[in-house]
């Protein structure tokens, strides 16, 4: 049954303006709660022709076909306008275009709170998503908010629970928090940022793997021995970059994985499937409307993981097959053929 809003949970919204800069699934998602909790919302997208069209017929078809959009949310093509009118501003943009998308408006930010909602790391810089923000923009305050939420979902109000970090001892952190949990999507803090945007990052690389091993067809128990050692990995980088092990542990780590690795929605184990399934990357990239986030951030972490010596194994094969066109079969037997070692 869909539940309805009330006076009590839209108050702290009222007069206030949210911008969400990016027209994905995600952000779109995360409008409609802003939208929920009595925020006036603008969204803004690179196409301003699909903006248009979003706003004609209230829904996201690309991304969350079915789903109506709240009157609350509106369109802005102009990226300025739109964070420059906004008390609070969610950054949505898949990594690989976000650079780009925030040197259009330099100076929008300044003194502004920000959340940045991107999973990734820079492929040159191996940045995080809230570097890439801060070494652009000058906002007053900076959060990261991560963990198992399909937009499909969250869209559609099936509960959810997630976890927003900032470094100012959680004080933006717990802001987002009072802001914007709804009873469908409940929000816990933290002040470990890094380990916040890694977990984020990395399980899309695991889950990946998660689907090359669904397409081979090796089972569930091969399946949540890959989710298992997949986390030993993530941890184990994350850590040795300054992030607290039970970040990790929790929604933004082990949580998130899980979903990525095991939900229809994910688009990175549906890119898996497929190459477990013997199809080139470029040719299901190609019908793939969506971004893969673990495509781009598997060149990222095999790098950092190398920089960091820290052993990543299943990292390792999942970028031989991205990019060294080796076949996924050979990949996983390359895995079980590795030497016994203590847990």
């Amino acid at each position: 049954m869909a539940q309805t809003t009330t006076k009590e949970e839209k108050k702290l919204g009222e007069d206030k303006t949210a911008a969400v800069i990016g027209d994905g699934g995600w952000g779109t998602a995360m409008a409609m709660m802003l939208a929920e909790r009595g925020w006036r919302v603008l969204i803004w997208g690179h196409d301003p022709f699909y903006l248009d069209e979003m706003n004609r017929l209230r829904e996201n078809r690309l991304f969350l076909p079915g789903v109506k959009l709240p009157l609350e949310i509106t369109f802005e093509p102009s990226v300025a306008r739109a964070t420059d009118a906004a008390d609070l501003i969610f950054v949505a943009v898949p990594t690989k275009f976000l650079r780009s998308v925030l040197e259009q408006a330099p100076r929008v930010a300044s003194g502004k709170d920000m959340v940045s909602l991107t999973k990734g790391i820079e492929p040159h810089t191996l940045l995080r998503p809230s570097e890439i923000i801060a070494e652009i923009l000058t906002p007053k305050r900076l959060a990261v908010l991560s963990g198992p939420s399909h937009a499909e979902e969250v869209a559609r109000r099936l509960p959810a629970s997630v976890t927003v970090a900032s470094a100012d001892s959680g004080a933006l952190a717990r802001k987002v928090q009072e802001e914007v949990m709804t009873p469908h999507f409940r929000i816990y803090t933290s002040d470990d940022v890094i380990g916040i945007e890694l977990g984020g990052a990395l399980k899309n690389v695991i889950a990946l793997a998660a689907g090359i091993c669904i397409g081979l067809g090796m089972g569930d128990n091969a399946l949540a021995a890959l989710i298992t050692r997949g986390l030993a990995e993530i941890t184990r980088l994350a850590v040795s970059m300054g992030a607290n092990p039970r970040t990790l542990a929790g929604l933004s780590g082990m949580g998130d994985l899980i979903v990525t690795c095991c939900s229809c929605h994910s688009r990175n184990r549906r890119v898996g499937i497929e190459l477990g399934r013997g199809r080139r990357l470029k040719d299901i990239l190609a019908e793939t409307p969506q971004i893969a986030e673990g495509v781009t951030t598997a060149r990222s972490v095999v790098t950092l993981g190398r920089r960091h010596g820290v052993e990543m194994p299943i990292c390792e094969q999942v970028y031989n097959v991205l990019y060294e066109d080796k076949p996924a079969s050979q990949a996983a037997a390359d895995l079980l053929a590795r030497e016994g070692k203590a847990e």
